[in-house]
């Protein structure tokens, strides 16, 4: 019998995404959210508001990066969600983690997480209870250790963390269970 838990963000799993731009003296500006998703094959969407310094940076430089946490990086990816960059104006250089400029967009890639999309600003999206930064993916780039035989980045090397809102915890996927596109065909009409 299920019971009710009245009003939660009951989504799981959620991502655990560092976002990354300039600030207006060319520092970097990093913060962890965890409400973003893919929107189209070249989109990202995030749901951040307007209070954040990031957000604030994007809407200037006009561009941003996104990196996946791993688990290597735990204590720097939570760092970046509860240290705020409206109160620290070091609060990248705190980390002591390093950032090189994108080839393809005004944005920092912190070298020390594995994956990153390097966005431009596409779209801000104003709706009445948030504000979604929409960023259009110019590139991913992925170190070498994270990638399979074909190229392909490989979730079980990545230890992408994924974010609990329940008890408010980061886990890493643990197995692969099926196929998509293909664990449902057995269900499939047969004509």
């Amino acid at each position: 019998m299920k019971k009710n838990l009245g009003v939660i963000p009951a989504v799981f799993p959620m991502p655990v995404l560092i976002i990354a731009a300039y600030n207006d003296d060319g520092s970097v500006n990093a913060m962890n959210a965890a409400w973003g998703t893919i929107c189209a094959m070249d989109k990202i969407l995030l749901c951040i508001s307007e209070g954040h310094k990031t957000t604030k940076d994007i809407l200037t430089q006009k561009a941003f990066t996104v990196s996946l946490a791993d688990k290597a990086h735990l204590e720097a990816a939570d760092y970046f969600g509860i240290a705020s960059g409206n109160k620290l104006a070091d609060k990248f250089a705190r980390t002591g983690y390093h950032a090189e400029k994108s080839a393809f967009v005004n944005a920092p890639v912190i070298t020390e997480f594995p994956v990153t999309l390097e966005c431009e600003l596409d779209e801000i999206v104003e709706a009445k209870h948030g504000r979604a930064v929409i960023g259009k993916i110019v590139n991913v780039s992925a170190e070498e250790t994270v990638l399979d035989e074909s190229g392909k980045i490989d979730p079980m090397k990545l230890n992408a963390l994924i974010f609990d809102p329940f008890q408010s915890g980061y886990y890493v996927a643990g197995e692969k269970v099926g196929k998509a596109w293909n664990a449902g065909l057995p269900l499939m009409p047969k004509d």
